[in-house]
């Protein structure tokens, strides 16, 4: 499986945005959009003027991609799927890639950033029902329980990332046990129920796949 192995601080300052793709670490005075870094490039300040309609659309798409932490082939085949579903196609995505297996782990605090979580469900940490799932684009399906294996609970990534539970809660369409390290996939989210990606404009991706 293609994956993006390269420094993932610079994808933040390509978007000129927090992506949070490296956990706590993104949180701190070390994350580089806080240091007001400039964009990755020789001469960063030629690419600052007005974006074409295209731009947009493709650096909208791009945003996406990683924050999911997704390759092109992979991203557009979900486009595809939802694409076919009945409703709005930009919603349909998000509930797509917010019910991937790497992306429920991580909602359910179960690791503190989805390549963390992308890694529990590749090395078999991770099971759905009471079986082993080791594939990260797994679609979750309302009343699935996504649960540790008993004998990973203990792992420290896990621990910490639970801790990040009684700061922030858990997200409205999960249920979440921590003692038990497990929860239940309640319901897809509605669009306005994901509320950190506010400011994330999936309509532009639609209009772009549609030329």
């Amino acid at each position: 499986m293609a994956r993006y192995t390269g420094p993932v601080c610079r994808l933040c300052r390509t978007e000129q945005n927090k992506l949070f793709l490296k956990g706590e670490r993104c949180k701190s005075d070390k994350c580089p959009i806080n240091k007001k870094r400039a964009a990755p490039g020789k001469d960063p300040k030629d690419r600052t003027g007005k974006r074409s309609e295209y731009g947009l659309q493709l650096r909208e798409k791009q945003k996406i991609k990683r924050i999911y932490g997704m390759m092109e082939k992979q991203f557009h085949i979900t486009f595809e799927n939802a694409l076919r579903m009945s409703g709005v196609t930009g919603e349909n995505l998000i509930r797509l890639l917010e019910s991937r297996l790497d992306n429920v782990v991580f909602r359910m605090h179960f690791a503190s950033c989805r390549n963390q979580a992308r890694q529990l469900v590749l090395h078999r940490h991770v099971m759905v029902n009471g079986k082993i799932v080791n594939i990260a684009s797994y679609q979750v399906k309302p009343g699935d329980v996504i649960e540790v294996k008993e004998r990973s609970k203990k792992l420290s990534v896990i621990q910490d990332g639970l801790k990040e539970i009684s700061k922030s809660g858990s997200a409205s369409w999960l249920t979440v046990d921590e003692d038990a390290v497990k929860g239940t996939f309640v319901q897809y989210p509605r669009r306005e129920e994901v509320t950190d990606l506010a400011d994330v404009k999936e309509q532009l991706v639609v209009e772009l796949y549609s030329k």
